[in-house]
C-alpha cells in the first residue's frame, strides 16, 4: 500500500498565530503516528512562519515512523539542519524566498550539476533523497541522472483538473511514473491531494510509494477529527 506521510506545517501555523504551544506540534505528530500515519513531513522555511528550526530537532527525538524534511537546499541553514537531524528522507524543493507554497518542480536539466552535488551531500550522510519534479518525462529522466533515490511528483495540476476529467488530468503523471520506474527511481507525490482525488491517483500511478498530504488533511480534521481523518486517508490508499 502507498504510505501516508502527514505534513504538519498547518498545525505549526495555527500554533504560531497565538504564540505559546497550543496546539502542541510534537503531540500532534505523535498522535498522527498513533492513528496510523506512516510518516511525518515538515517543510521549514527561512522566515519560520510555520515550522521552526527548533521544531525539527524536537520532532526528530520522538518520531518513530519515517521523518521527511522538505525544503530548499539552496539555503545553507536548511542543509545544516538536515545533516544535523538525519531524517529518513530529505525532499529537495526549488522554493524561493517568501513563496507561499511550493508551485513547481526542479528543472533537472538546467540544474543537473547543482542537484548532483547536493544529492551526494545528503546521500553520503545516509539520508534518502527525493526531488520535487513536474510530471514531464524529460525532467524525470534528468532527475535520474542526478543520483537521487526518488522523485516527488508535484500534483497540483492533477488536483486542479480532476473534476473536469480525471483521465486527462492523470495522464501525464502515469507517463512520468513509468519513466521513473524504467530509470529505477522511487515515486512519491504531493500537493493538493485530498479525499476526493487521492484514491484514483493511487490506483492509476504505477509504483507510487508515498504521498505527503498536509493542507487538505488538516482542513478535513476540523470537521471529522484528526484520528478519523488520518484513517479516512489511509482507507483511500488501502482501497486503491
Amino acid at each position: 500500500m502507498t504510505r501516508l506521510s502527514v505534513n504538519i506545517n498547518k498545525i505549526a501555523t495555527l500554533r504560531n498565530s497565538r504564540g505559546g504551544n497550543n496546539p502542541n506540534l510534537v503531540q500532534v505528530a505523535l498522535d498522527c503516528e498513533k492513528f496510523g500515519a506512516q510518516g511525518i513531513t515538515v517543510h521549514p522555511r527561512p522566515d519560520e512562519r510555520h515550522i521552526r528550526y527548533n521544531d525539527v530537532f524536537d520532532l526528530k527525538k520522538v518520531i518513530t515512523t519515517e521523518f521527511n524534511i522538505e525544503g530548499n537546499c539552496q539555503e545553507q541553514k536548511f542543509i545544516d539542519l538536515v545533516l544535523a537531524t538525519q531524517p529518513a528522507q530529505v525532499t529537495l524543493v526549488p522554493d524561493v524566498l517568501g513563496q507561499i507554497t511550493s508551485n513547481h518542480g526542479w528543472d533537472t536539466i538546467a540544474n543537473h550539476d547543482y542537484l548532483t552535488d547536493m544529492i551526494a551531500v545528503f546521500k553520503d550522510a545516509g539520508i534518502r533523497v527525493s526531488i520535487f519534479v513536474d510530471p514531464v518525462p524529460a525532467m524525470v529522466e534528468g532527475a535520474a541522472k542526478t543520483g537521487t533515490d526518488r522523485i516527488e511528483l508535484y500534483t497540483e495540476g492533477y488536483a486542479s483538473h480532476y473534476q473536469q476529467g480525471r483521465e486527462i488530468a492523470i495522464a501525464t503523471y502515469v507517463e512520468a511514473a513509468k519513466v521513473a520506474q524504467q530509470a529505477g527511481l522511487g515515486i512519491n507525490a504531493g500537493h493538493d491531494l485530498d479525499l476526493h482525488n487521492l484514491k484514483y491517483f493511487a490506483e492509476n500511478v504505477p509504483g507510487l510509494l508515498e504521498v505527503s498530504i498536509g493542507h487538505a488533511l488538516i482542513s478535513d480534521a476540523l470537521y471529522y477529527g484528526l484520528e478519523n481523518t488520518v484513517q479516512m486517508y489511509l482507507r483511500q490508499l488501502a482501497s486503491a
